[in-house]
């Protein structure tokens, strides 16, 4: 009886954890927004990992843009261009899937305003601008939030710009 019951507690346990760490590891638009912000590749990588296995509606924009960000972390030229261009292919086909979705407007302004003039990705930056202005006020909380600390420190989006 004893062993019968080790062996239940063994196997039982060894399933648990996978249940309750992929539990603990869902997605947050609000961890997201802060794991962009800080510009570490380890954060990055570990939430474009949580993204591969999610079912989200916003995956594809939430990946490019971590790509995209990440091509500005890492050494190599070459890997550099290639984290961009997946990003790009991946944000902009998330925009052309869901044009009205202002948070999407809002990932790629925020990539615009730091992509270095050689990649040529500046060309819709005052529209999304006007763009996340007019659709500020629908945006989850949580977006609402990251728009705004966003706007503190941004040279093209400001504060006041979100008080329509």
């Amino acid at each position: 009886m004893k062993i019968a019951t080790l062996i239940f507690l063994f196997f039982s346990s060894a399933l648990y954890p996978a249940t309750e760490k992929s539990q603990a590891q869902s997605f947050s638009k609000a961890a997201f927004y802060a794991i962009l912000a800080s510009g570490k590749l380890e954060e990055i990588n570990r939430e474009l990992t949580l993204l591969a296995t999610a079912e989200l509606p916003e995956k594809q924009a939430y990946e490019g843009t971590l790509l995209m960000r990440k091509a500005g972390l890492v050494k190599i030229p070459g890997q550099k261009l290639i984290f961009f261009k997946k990003g790009r292919i991946k944000l902009e086909s998330a925009l052309l899937d869901n044009n009205s979705n202002g948070e999407f407007y809002f990932l790629r302004l925020i990539i615009q305003e730091h992509a270095p003039k050689i990649v040529k990705y500046r060309k819709e930056i005052e529209a999304d601008k006007l763009f996340v202005k007019t659709t500020y006020k629908t945006l989850p909380l949580s977006v609402q939030q990251a728009i705004s600390d966003y706007s503190k420190n941004s040279k093209i989006l400001h504060p006041q710009d979100l008080s329509l």
